[in-house]
Order: C-alpha cells, then sequence, then structure tokens
C-alpha cells in the first residue's frame, strides 16, 4: 500500500450548524441573503446546500456545549477515521 491509502486526510468541513431558536426568522433570513430556499425544511432542522457544503439549523437551544461567540459545538462521528498513537502526539 502506498501512503496515500493508508494515511488519514482531513478533507475540511462540510457542515457548518447553527443554532436558531427562532427556526423561522432564521430560514428566512438566510433563504433572503443566500438566495436560495433550504433544501430541508423540518421543524427539527433546516438545511441549505451551499456550493456543496451544508449549512444547518437547529432550532434546539439546549445544546450544553457552546463556543466562545455561542455556537453549538459538537463531533459527528466518522467510524472510518482513526488516529494512530503517533497521530496524536504530531
Amino acid at each position: 500500500m502506498n501512503e496515500s491509502t493508508t494515511s488519514p486526510h482531513f478533507h475540511g468541513l462540510r457542515t457548518a450548524i447553527y443554532r436558531a431558536p427562532d427556526l423561522d426568522k432564521a430560514k428566512a433570513w438566510y433563504s433572503r441573503v443566500l438566495g436560495i430556499a433550504p433544501y430541508f425544511d423540518q421543524p427539527f432542522y433546516v438545511g441549505f446546500s451551499v456550493g456543496g457544503y451544508e449549512l444547518g439549523l437547529d432550532p434546539d437551544a439546549s445544546s450544553p456545549l457552546t463556543g466562545s461567540f455561542g455556537n453549538v459545538l459538537g463531533i459527528i462521528e466518522n467510524p472510518h477515521f482513526k488516529l494512530s498513537t503517533d497521530d496524536r502526539s504530531a
């Protein structure tokens, strides 16, 4: 095997999810600013496809983990991505 098939690669962010307690207001604002309608529109989540990336709106304001700007922080599990011990110390 060559290195490109054995080394993990970070391909960048694919999704950004913002907390939006007033989902209707946020959906209207992003629709206007982006000039597109959401591709997924439910009471529990609104998703926009923006140039191949996902911009999500989450109305649940109860997230216990937020960043310094109040945005929800989280980790999406990727069962195919594993770090070796050597990678962790880098």
